[in-house]
């Protein structure tokens, strides 16, 4: 089970690059010490094969072995390790480097995107080794800029395009498949299966600009799609055959041939519109997220790219745009030169990322910038560098540095390429892994310290013990909730606090819950049928919040709610809960005390808000009949209180 990303290199050609030939034992330290692993190597053209002294020796299907005088024969399902190896002439062959290529399967971080290939690595290894500097990166500025179009329709299907032009681009075999690869790899990781964002790549001399991204019904947009090497065959039925649309993904759906494609159907299968791109002659370029035009591909000989990435998240679409260009901007003419294009949004959108008017120019190369000190450096690794060393290790891992005037920080400059850095936890990462983690020396602490249960977790246990006593059952619920749960089905109007799920895979995961008592709504219309009443359920849980006070832009509570089900209201059952809570954390009745709530998932006159020193802490109450009735279908009355116990937490250390 693959946990992280996986690279498969050839080994000859790595060694290549790198210029200079490792054995595998000293190629797998240098992936620890970068912080990547050599995770496999598989020899090519062979079943199986084991090491002998570093050299390679092939075992075949039905081999025989030589033991002890005796002939056995390898069971099927034996692992190559358990073979016992002796060398005998006619059944193990020295693989020769001629015949055999040796591939290393590498694994890589997760959010290190401009790992994902060939050249990407090289280059790291490189400036990590000293061998090169970290390039620049810089946009030209071309006499007329081409200009992507986009359309209105595109906001109801893929509302985001960017855009970017490699010149004078010169491919080897190698560097082609690439190029063809890292599209893969991409597509799979961060672009999620082509759901957010859709890679298209096209050779700019086969068709001409200004272009247009719009979005149209399927009947009305025709074109010969890009040919798979079964469809390029003359005999094949479809070979350089133009499809509409809506054919062209039915297609896509029965026909085996094409089966790598038909996992991306469902994403705009039963849309009304269908993205598209065109050029200035109507000659469609893409079919997003599907498949490219046959028109515009690219080949070997291709020597100028142009590079569209259609998006339903602009950040990852400008990552995606970004890594494509930097990995393969090393193959231009002018390396690491990128053409920009102008792209233009229809009057009624404001242009994202602070760019004037309706339009913005793409790539967007600027990355942040931090100042760290070096003291939180040090601290954080355990080791006292001087500042200039830290200036030096970052930029073996591609960081820019500088030491500020006061001596005391460093000024790190992000490259378009490391878009894993976004906080100076992350520069220093990076300066303990160019130091090298072997280099820390192991030291005590130089505190005294003792592990404990945090002080909230232990008052949150106490009350949860509490309620258990008073003859509650526990519930966890899930922490994701359908804007329904929270708005409509309580009869409470959007109050824009709720964290929304970007891209939810289901609509009943669109939030973070800001309140428990749905899903304890739930856990009751779950169980009504099953257990005799009364049902009285309770959880002690976070909910979230979005905030303006943090780093991450939201912040948990710990809330807790209880809740229950009977013949009759039992309104005085949740007030005298209430009460024994009170008590139980030792708050006298004058610091706490009840307003009459308008909260409309709570009966009118039938329900409170909760005050303790003067601050709203909860609230309780009877739910509304058309909410626990209509909306959750439980027969029964039902009565419920819910409290931020954080607040009430938070007052008493004050």
């Amino acid at each position: 089970k693959k946990k992280m990303p996986v690279v498969a290199l050839n080994r000859n050609e790595l060694f290549r690059r790198l210029g200079k030939t490792y054995s595998q034992e000293e190629f797998e330290l240098l992936c620890f010490e970068f912080g990547i692993e050599l995770d496999d190597v598989v020899i090519e053209g062979v079943t199986s094969a084991v090491n002998i002294d570093d050299k390679y020796y092939e075992v075949q299907g039905k081999v025989y072995i030589t033991g002890e005088g005796k002939k056995k024969k390898i069971p099927k399902k034996t692992k190559i390790e358990e073979v016992e190896i002796v060398r005998c002439e006619g059944w193990e062959r020295k693989l020769s480097d001629e015949k055999y290529e040796q591939i290393y399967k590498i694994d890589i971080a997760a959010n290190r995107y401009d790992l994902l290939c060939m050249e990407g690595i090289v280059r790291a290894l490189k400036v990590f080794l000293g061998m090169e500097k970290p390039p620049q990166y810089k946009l030209t500025t071309p006499e007329n800029m081409m200009t992507m179009n986009v359309k209105v329709n595109t906001e109801q299907v893929r509302p985001f395009v960017v855009c970017a032009v490699l010149r004078d681009v010169s491919f080897t075999q190698e560097g082609y498949d690439s190029f063809i690869a890292l599209q893969e790899k991409l597509h799979f990781n961060i672009c999620r299966r082509r759901t957010l964002v859709a890679i298209g790549t096209h050779d700019l001399d086969s068709i001409e600009g200004d272009f247009t991204f719009d979005a149209k019904k399927p009947t009305d947009i025709e074109f010969v799609p890009l040919q798979s090497k079964a469809q390029k065959a003359e005999e094949h039925e479809t070979a350089n055959k133009s499809f509409r649309a809506d054919k062209l993904l039915e297609y896509y759906e029965t026909d085996p041939t094409v089966k790598h494609i038909r996992p991306f159907v469902p994403i705009i299968k039963d849309k009304p519109v269908y993205p598209v791109i065109y050029d200035s002659k109507d000659t469609v370029l893409s079919l997003p997220p599907i498949i490219n035009g046959e028109h515009s591909k690219i080949t070997l000989n291709t020597k100028n790219v142009f590079i569209e990435c259609t998006a339903v998240d602009l950040t990852k679409a400008i990552i995606v745009l970004n890594t494509m260009i930097c990995m393969f901007g090393e193959y231009c003419a002018k390396p690491f030169e990128i053409e920009p294009v102008r792209v233009q949004y229809p009057d009624n959108r404001t242009a994202p990322f602070g760019f004037p008017e309706q339009h913005m120019i793409t790539p967007v190369l600027k990355q942040p910038e931090f100042d760290v000190t070096l003291d939180y450096i040090n601290s954080r690794i355990g080791v006292k560098l001087e500042i200039e060393k830290v200036v030096e290790l970052l930029e073996k891992m591609q960081l820019q540095a500088q030491v500020n005037s006061d001596k005391t920080s460093v000024h790190v400059t992000v490259p378009p390429t490391r878009s894993d850095i976004i906080h100076a936890c992350d520069v220093m990462e990076d300066v303990a892994i160019a130091y090298g983690f072997n280099n820390i020396k192991k030291t005590r602490p130089n505190v005294n310290t003792i592990g404990g249960v945090y002080p909230l977790n232990k008052f949150s246990d106490s009350l949860r013990k509490e309620l258990a006593f008073q003859g509650y059952t526990e519930s966890l619920t899930l922490a994701l909730c359908s804007n329904a749960d929270l708005y409509e089905n309580l009869g409470r109007k959007d109050d824009a606090r709720a964290v929304s799920i970007a891209n939810p895979k289901t609509k009943f995961f669109q939030h973070v819950r800001t309140t428990l008592v749905p899903g304890l709504l739930k856990t009751i219309q779950n169980n009504v049928k099953q257990i005799s009443i009364p049902i009285q359920v309770f959880e002690v849980n976070d909910v979230v919040f979005k905030s303006n006070e943090t780093d991450t832009g939201a912040v948990n509570r710990r809330y807790l709610a209880a809740m229950i089900a009977n013949k009759t209201a039992n309104l005085e059952i949740v007030h005298g809960l209430l009460d024994r809570l009170m008590l139980v954390m030792d708050i006298p009745h004058s610091d706490y005390y009840l307003k009459l709530s308008e909260d409309p998932a709570l009966l009118n006159n039938k329900s409170a808000d909760v005050y303790y020193k003067g601050t709203k802490i909860g609230l309780m109450g009877i739910v509304n009949p058309t909410i626990s009735f209509e909306k959750y279908g439980i027969p029964f009355p039902v009565s419920t209180i819910e409290l931020d116990i954080e607040a009430i937490y938070e007052k008493n250390e004050q």
